[in-house]
C-alpha cells in the first residue's frame, strides 16, 4: 500500500506576485469596503497565502471623499488625535474630516484592520488614496476591482 505524500507550498518574497489594483470610492460603505482592501493587503485573497510573508496586492483608493457612512457615523463618529503634550488631544468630527482631509479616513480605518507589527506597516504602504479621480500609477496598469 503506497502512501500519498502532499506538501504545502509556502510563500516567500521570490515566489510572490504583487498585482495592483483601483478602487472607486463612490457610495461605498466606509467600513466594508475597508475590510475588503485590508484583506488584499494582506494577500487573504490568495491561495498561497501565507501569514508571515507579505503576499498582499497594491490598492490605489480614488474619489474617498464620495465613500458613505451608515446610520448617524458622518455626525456621531469622533476622530481623536493626541500630540503627547498636556492638553494636545484633539477632537475632530467625521462630517468636517471628510471635508477636510478625507484621505485619512480610509487611511486610518485599513490600518487599524492590519497587523500591529512590521508585516504590517509594510503592507500599509502598498495603499494610496486620492482625494478625486485620478492618480499617478497609471504606468503599473491597475485593474479594477469591484465589491
Amino acid at each position: 500500500m503506497s502512501k500519498l505524500h502532499f506538501t504545502t507550498k509556502h510563500a516567500n518574497e521570490a515566489t510572490v506576485i504583487h498585482n495592483w489594483y483601483v478602487v472607486d470610492g463612490t457610495n461605498q460603505t466606509v467600513g466594508r469596503m475597508c475590510a475588503k482592501i485590508a484583506a488584499i493587503l494582506r494577500g487573504k485573497n490568495k491561495a498561497y497565502y501565507t501569514p508571515h510573508v507579505d503576499c498582499g496586492d497594491f490598492i490605489i483608493v480614488t474619489n474617498c471623499e464620495k465613500v458613505v457612512f451608515t446610520g448617524n457615523k458622518l455626525d456621531d463618529k469622533v476622530y481623536d488625535t493626541f500630540s503627547g503634550y498636556p492638553g494636545g488631544r484633539k477632537e475632530e468630527a467625521a462630517k468636517n474630516l471628510l471635508k477636510r482631509r478625507p484621505e485619512v479616513i480610509i487611511e486610518r480605518a485599513v490600518k487599524g484592520m492590519l497587523p500591529k507589527n512590521r508585516l504590517g506597516r509594510q503592507m500599509y504602504k502598498k495603499l494610496f488614496v486620492y482625494a478625486g479621480a485620478e492618480h499617478p500609477h497609471g504606468a503599473q496598469q491597475p485593474k479594477a476591482l469591484k465589491f
